[in-house]
């Protein structure tokens, strides 16, 4: 069954501004540093994420995520489908998902 994709912003129009105040989130982080060391991209269900957190709150922060420009969304209807916009990252803000990636699950850069 094919999807409605939601929509965030054009890769020229991402702005770091918004992109940080996504990244600011320890949730969202978390998410955000999972998506960036799959590099596969592929799609994945917002319940693949270990989020101990309810499902209106985790509805809350892919809605940031997308609307920052980080993510996309498709729904299905009764479930929605995460993936990371790696490329147009990586165009307007080279290396960001490299930090990202290189962040530990417990939301701190190795040192």
């Amino acid at each position: 069954m094919a999807g409605m994709n939601l929509v965030g912003p054009e890769a020229d129009a991402l702005d770091l501004g918004a992109v940080f105040r996504a990244l600011a989130d320890e949730h969202r982080r978390s998410v955000m540093t999972e998506l960036a060391a799959d590099r596969s991209d592929s799609e994945r269900g917002c319940n693949s994420f270990n989020l101990p957190i309810s499902k209106q709150t985790q509805t809350h922060h892919f809605r940031v995520l997308r609307e920052a420009g980080l993510i996309d969304e498709i729904d299905y209807g009764n479930r929605k489908g995460i993936r990371l916009r790696r490329t147009d990252i990586e165009k307007r803000f080279p290396g960001l998902l490299t930090l990202l990636g290189a962040e530990s699950p417990g939301g701190t850069a190795p040192r």
